[in-house]
This record gives C-alpha cells, structure tokens and sequence, in this order.
C-alpha cells in the first residue's frame, strides 16, 4: 500500500488532477477504474475523482509495487534527479537575482535582463528553476512534494526587460496570484526611456495583433476578432530632455511586446530595442552607453491590500538616467 498525506500544496485541487501528477504515467482510464474499485481510496472510502483536497486528506493506493513504480516516476528516479540538478544549477549560477518580498504564498523577484522567466528549451536555466532551488535550498519544499506541485513565476518578462516577477510558493499562493492578476486586480508600472518629447499623460488603446512565425507584434485599430487581443498602455512623463522621456507605464492588460510596440505605434520607440526601435538612434545610444537591448525595466507593483514592491533601477538603468536627465525623484 502506498498512502500520501495532502498537505497545502496539494489541497486545493481535484482528486483526479492531482492523481495524473502523483502517477503521470498512467491513462485517466486507468485511474478512474482504479478509483471505481477501490484500489485508490481517498480517507479510506471510496472516491470519484472530482473531490476537491483539503489539507489532512489521506489518498492510499493499493496497487502492486512493480505498478506503482511503473505508473508513478517516484522522485528519485534518473529524471527527476536530473531536474533537480538543474534546479541547484540554476539557483547557484544565475547571477544578482534578489528576493524584495516573501510571505507563506508567494514571493517577488527582481530578475536582471538576459535570464529568461521560464526556459525556451529543456537546456536553457531561467527564473522559473532558480525559484525552485531557491525554496530546495532554504527547505520551502521537498523533494517529494515536486513530484505533485512545482512552485512557478505567475507573470512574465522578456528576457532583455528587468524588475519583478510574482512566484506562487504553494499551489494555494500560485493559484491566488495568478486570479488576480488574470482579473488585474494586481497593478503593474514600468520604468522606460523612449524617443521623443513626452509631456503630458497618455492613454493608449488598440489591438495587438501577434505573429507567431517572427515574433514580433502590430498594433492596429481594426482588430481581427479571431486573433486580436484589446491592449490599453497608460504612459505618464517622469522627466524628458526634450530628445527623450524617462516614462512610468501602467500596463492595463499584459500582453506580449505590448509597451514596446505600443509606444513604437505613436512615434516613441524605447531606446535600444532593436525589434521596434530607431536603429540610429539605437546605435547612438550604444556607443554611450554599451545598451544592446530595450531598456525597459519592471519597477512597481501594487497589491490589491495595497502593498506595495519596488525594484531598485539596474546600475545601467540608473547611469543612462542620471547622463539624459540628471537627477530625478519618483
């Protein structure tokens, strides 16, 4: 008999989804005829599958020990083993990542540009695994609990954008974060520097329109419903030289490139991005001051209690502004 105690990150869920995460190598098929014979029980009676955990639950399996191995891929198995060195990789490799906030639910990173938010490939080290070797290491998790629950970012960055990133802890923690976000209840600001003299407040609204096959985004007003995404972009000045704007932007909705190309779409392109950006202004901008990619940088968020996390301006970030505008006070 094999028997699991539900803890918090497995309450939350249904019987049946956290049973294709504790034996991902078995058919649904397979689990609900198991369930119907009680040979997986939850509390010692007989279950359905769309039961939802709590914490204290007790699931126990009956199977023979050649089956559970072979439908389980126990966490000390070659793979995993795998994994989790990637996890160690990560967290001890990826440089200047910084913890700004953590609580029982959730965490805030501050991600410095060139690491991914999550892997591209199954080779790339990014946010994601770094997160998880941060809670392996400081005994968050265990082991055991990967096998059904992987903490996870809850928001994406581009990699060459800085600032925060919002991680779910526990299952409970990443599913709150993630609905509050998901109903934008979670306020998001960004720091930039674009082209061109802005001086009053901009609300910007459009559809953004993604092309899968080159990456890049357009903004148009006459929208494709089947493939379309509505955007909103609020721009606000912080200090301008006439040449260039120092901006906080609100995102209203979080879409991919969404500052970028919206910005990009009313003649003020952010410096040094080579996607939607002037490439001689670009190239100015590079021989100052050696940027090879958009300065755009996560620097606030506001919790619907009204916490508040900021992330501190990369030290090129904060030369670049101090050289255009000299000092500035938020």
């Amino acid at each position: 008999m094999q028997e699991i105690k539900i803890g918090p990150n497995q309450a939350g869920q249904r019987l049946d989804k956290f049973l294709h995460k504790y034996l991902p190598n078995a058919t649904g098929s397979f689990l609900y005829k198991m369930l119907r014979k009680k040979n997986i029980t939850l509390n010692g009676k007989k279950a359905e599958g769309k039961e939802m955990l709590v914490t204290g639950d007790v699931v126990q399996s009956f199977l023979a020990e050649e089956t559970f191995a072979k439908f389980s891929g126990i966490v000390q198995n070659h793979t995993a083993q795998i994994h989790t060195n990637q996890y160690e990789t990560a967290y001890r490799t990826l440089q200047n990542v910084t913890v700004l906030y953590e609580d029982e639910e959730k965490l805030v990173l501050n991600k410095p540009a060139g690491i991914l938010t999550q892997k591209a490939k199954e080779s790339d080290p990014s946010l994601n695994e770094w997160l998880i070797g941060y809670l392996l290491a400081r005994g968050a998790i265990t082991l055991e609990e990967l096998a059904t629950f992987k903490p996870s970012v809850c928001n994406r960055l581009d990699r060459n954008t800085s600032g925060l990133v919002i991680c779910g802890k526990t299952l409970a923690g990443s599913q709150h974060v993630s609905e509050q976000i998901r109903t934008r209840a979670v306020q998001k600001f960004y720091h930039t520097i674009c082209v061109g003299e802005v001086r009053e407040r901009i609300v910007l609204d459009g559809y953004l329109h993604k092309d899968n096959r080159t990456n890049r985004v357009t903004i148009t007003d006459a929208p494709d419903p089947a493939s379309d995404s509505p955007i909103k972009t609020v721009c606000i000045p912080l200090a301008t030289n006439g040449r260039f704007t120092l901006l906080e932007v609100e995102l209203i909705t979080g879409k991919t490139h969404q500052i970028r190309a919206h910005l990009a779409s009313i003649g003020h392109p952010l410096i040094g991005d080579h996607k939607y950006g002037r490439p001689q202004v670009n190239q100015e901008i590079r021989s100052r001051f050696d940027l090879t990619y958009q300065l755009l940088h996560a620097y606030r968020i506001v919790f619907p209690d009204g916490r508040e996390v900021i992330a501190p301006y990369p030290p090129q970030f904060t030369a670049i502004r101090e050289h255009l505008f000299g000092s500035v006070s938020f």
